[in-house]
């Protein structure tokens, strides 16, 4: 794939992230990220939302992730909360460079520990977070598996 950058979510680039595809049998694991795009305007000093755009200036990937130290759970005081890739992109390092700029943006931010939260399934996304270096380290009342990589 194309160099890879991230910009910063914004109405110029909202329709494309919105419109980002799945592979047949992901959408019960993501919401749509129409859901994700108010949060930063809620408190923008710890939500961080961006896409990445390949070398065409294409929308490939979305990213919401939290950055609050003042989180009374411990899981989402550097997060990613919401992660899309396009169906189109996937397999092609698209989200291993959304985990590792996450990772970069929680390290200048002071945080040793990124955490992700994903719901164990097939077509679900846990094969992907594992081979990118999370371990899953608890489980939240519903099920969910709790991800955390040791920055």
């Amino acid at each position: 794939m194309a160099e890879l950058r991230l910009e910063e979510l914004s109405a110029k680039n909202a329709v494309a992230a919105n419109n980002l595809g799945l592979k047949p049998g992901q959408e019960q694991f993501i919401a749509p990220t129409s859901y994700a795009m108010a949060a930063p305007f809620l408190d923008p000093s710890t939500a961080w939302s961006r896409v990445v755009l390949d070398g065409a200036d294409e929308v490939v990937a979305f990213v919401m992730a939290n950055f609050n130290s003042d989180a009374h759970e411990p899981e989402f005081r550097s997060c990613i909360w919401r992660m899309n890739v396009d169906a189109e992109a996937q397999g092609k390092g698209v989200g291993r460079f959304v985990v590792s700029s996450t990772a970069d943006e929680a390290r200048k931010r002071g945080f040793q520990r990124l955490t992700v939260i994903w719901e164990p399934g097939e077509d679900g996304p846990e094969d992907f977070f594992l081979r990118v270096g999370f371990v899953v380290v608890g489980q939240t009342q519903y099920g969910e598996s709790i991800g955390a990589i040791e920055l």
